[in-house]
C-alpha cells in the first residue's frame, strides 16, 4: 500500500451487481459520466455512512488535516437484483434538493457518494489495520466493523500494534480508487 493510502481517508465499500446492472457496466457509465461532466455520483444504502451523520463529518475532518479521501472499492458477487429506480434530485444537508445534474445517473440508492475519475487500481489492504474514523466506533478495527450485515465504512490507517504472530489479517483485494470530493456524499430520491 502506497503512502497516499497510507495518509488518507478511507471509505472502503463492497461492490458489485447493483440494480439489475453488473459492476463492470456500472463501471463504464460512471466514466462515461465524469468524462461528460467532471464528476461522479457513486449510489449505495445503508447507514453505516451515512451522508450527514458520518461521510460529510468523516470527510471535513480528513480534508482539515491537511489529506484527501478516498474510496477504495473490494469487487465482490452481490445479488442486489431490485428494480432500478433512478433518481431525479440530490441534496446535501436533507432540506434543499436540487436536480441531479445533465450527464449523471444514479440507480436504486438512497445515497450517493461524490467522487473524481474513478481509477482501476489493485492493490491488497489489510483491515486490520484501518480504524473507524467517526461514529460510536470509532477506533474499532476494520475487521471486525465490518463483519456480518456491514459493507462499507469511514477508516483511518493505524499500523497493527499486535504481532504478526498475534494478528490474523483479513486482507481485501482492492479493484477501484477514486477522490471523494465536496459536498463528499447526498441524498437522492426520485
Amino acid at each position: 500500500m502506497n503512502e497516499t493510502i497510507k495518509n488518507a481517508g478511507l471509505i472502503f465499500m463492497k461492490v458489485g451487481l447493483h440494480a439489475q446492472e453488473s459492476i463492470e457496466d456500472i463501471i463504464q457509465r460512471k466514466q462515461r459520466e465524469f468524462e461528460e461532466t467532471g464528476s461522479i455520483f457513486w449510489g449505495y444504502g445503508g447507514n453505516t455512512c451515512h451522508p450527514l451523520h458520518m461521510v460529510q463529518p468523516f470527510a471535513k475532518e480528513v480534508e482539515a488535516s491537511g489529506n484527501q479521501v478516498l474510496i477504495v472499492m473490494h469487487k465482490m458477487n452481490s445479488k442486489h437484483a431490485a428494480l432500478p429506480e433512478i433518481a431525479k434530485e440530490y441534496c446535501d444537508d436533507g432540506v434543499s434538493w436540487q436536480p441531479i445534474p445533465k450527464g449523471i445517473e444514479v440507480r436504486g440508492s438512497r445515497f450517493a457518494l461524490v467522487l473524481d475519475e474513478l481509477r482501476p487500481k489493485e492493490f491488497d489492504l489489510n483491515l486490520g489495520e484501518l480504524q473507524v474514523g467517526v461514529g460510536p466506533s470509532r477506533g474499532r478495527t476494520a475487521d471486525k466493523y465490518l463483519r456480518g450485515q456491514a459493507d462499507k465504512g469511514c477508516f483511518l490507517y493505524k499500523p497493527s500494534e499486535r504481532s504478526i504472530e498475534e494478528n490474523e489479517p483479513i486482507v481485501k483485494h482492492i479493484d477501484l480508487v477514486a477522490r471523494v470530493k465536496a459536498p463528499y456524499a447526498v441524498f437522492l430520491r426520485d
